[in-house]
């Protein structure tokens, strides 16, 4: 059964919980975290992504960064901005995007479990990006931003959430995108919390994810007197029940034709698929995909093959499959440079603003993978094909940190 811990870790005091926490590292650019980073030193991006405060020419992955890091991670602590808990705790966070809410239960995960698979994955992961994540935990020796797990419902956690977070929250506040988040301190040992979860999902962090287990495996080999309980076998996880998460469409935007014109390549479509005109730029259910070419949306579904491993049913399979890779040219998703991966949360006019403007010259909106499916793959352990998920809303960083000393 899945296990967690409790934990005596960093948090901010709660008047400047909002101005320290961040956007996860992953979903802005050096030049958005500079952004949003200016004019407020409290904001961990100066610890998650510290080359905003090296000139710009610097290598984000140079021995400076992780350094400036590690120098900027205890002046937080210095300044008192981040404290140390005066006991473990395990916390409740929910988050409210509109009419949208998902409370979940942030703690300890151990590496074990990740390794043994009741911590299921579902993405593969890139070295490069897993050394990155592993030279700033282990320099600063600290988890900053938590791994997005999930779980299927279980009614004994769901009473224990709905109970505590009638208590009066330690943070309160709604964030620049409007999106709030709320945080409650449980004080009480949560250990038996979990004992029904037979197993929980990466939903989003599986880089963050290996690079702390990476850690975690370097320290264990350091350690003669290694027990398999020191805070490094450990990683900060926040787990939300299925039924809660909100996952948006992760859509597609490809630079050229590959050789062809508009019409060309609407026929070599027509030869797989069904095309209907005029179509709404949002799927209405799966086993259609929206493709906007020459200012119109066009449906385009195919008979589905009840047969199909988990993998090839998915809708972001068949089109790779089926339209990306025969006509397009994008053999490999995950490195070539003519395509490009738009979050739902940017909305399909962003897809057409793509296109119109002559960046892209054919966008795909795709209806959203379920978690359903997810949970399917991750048990059959199979791999989703790169970028078949967006989540939403992405989890702050900064507001529970997690000590590996």
């Amino acid at each position: 059964m899945l296990r967690i811990k409790a934990f005596q870790g960093l948090r901010p005091t709660p008047d400047v919980a909002h101005l320290v926490a961040c956007v996860p590292y992953d979903v802005v650019d050096r030049k958005e975290a500079a952004a949003l980073a200016e004019g407020n030193p409290c904001s961990l991006l100066h610890v998650d992504r510290a080359e905003i405060d090296l000139p710009p020419e610097t290598d984000p992955y140079s021995p400076e960064v992780y350094e400036r890091a590690r120098e900027n991670f205890r002046a937080l602590q210095g300044d008192g901005i981040l404290v140390r808990e005066r006991a473990p705790c395990v916390y409740l966070y929910r988050q409210q995007m509109g009419g949208h809410s998902q409370t979940g239960v942030a703690a300890l995960c151990h590496i074990d479990d990740y390794e043994r698979d009741i911590i299921k994955k579902h993405e593969k992961t890139r070295k490069d990006k897993e050394d990155d994540r592993m030279r700033l935990i282990d320099t600063i020796s600290a988890d900053t931003g938590p791994v997005f797990l999930t779980y299927r419902d279980d009614a004994g956690i769901q009473a224990f959430v709905k109970e505590r977070a009638a208590d009066p929250a330690l943070f309160d506040f709604a964030a620049p995108d409007g999106i709030r988040h709320t945080v409650w301190r449980v004080e009480d040992e949560p250990a038996s919390l979990f004992g029904n979860v037979p197993a929980a999902y990466v939903a989003d962090g599986h880089h963050r994810t290996a690079s702390a287990v990476r850690v975690g495996r370097e320290r264990r080999a350091k350690n003669p007197n290694h027990t398999g309980m020191e805070n490094y076998n450990w990683f900060l996880a926040v787990l939300f029940p299925a039924n809660e998460l909100k996952i948006l469409p992760y859509n597609r935007t490809v630079r050229d034709l590959n050789g062809r014109d508009a019409a060309q390549f609407l026929d070599a479509v027509r030869a797989d698929f069904e095309v209907r005109e005029n179509v709404s730029p949002e799927p209405p259910g799966p086993g259609e995909v929206a493709m906007y070419l020459d200012k119109k949306w066009r449906g385009l579904s195919w008979e589905r093959d009840a047969r199909a491993d988990p993998v090839s049913r998915l809708d972001v399979s068949v089109l790779q499959n089926r339209l990306l890779a025969p006509l397009l040219g994008v053999d490999d998703p995950r490195t070539s440079k003519r395509i490009d991966f738009i979050g739902g949360i940017r909305g399909t006019r962003e897809l057409e603003q793509r296109v119109d403007d002559g960046r892209d010259a054919v966008a795909f909106s795709l209806y959203p993978t379920t978690v359903s499916q997810l949970m399917e793959i991750a048990d059959a352990g199979q791999i989703m094909p790169p970028k078949s998920t967006w989540f939403e809303p992405k989890l702050r960083s900064g507001l529970f940190i997690h000590t590996l000393d």
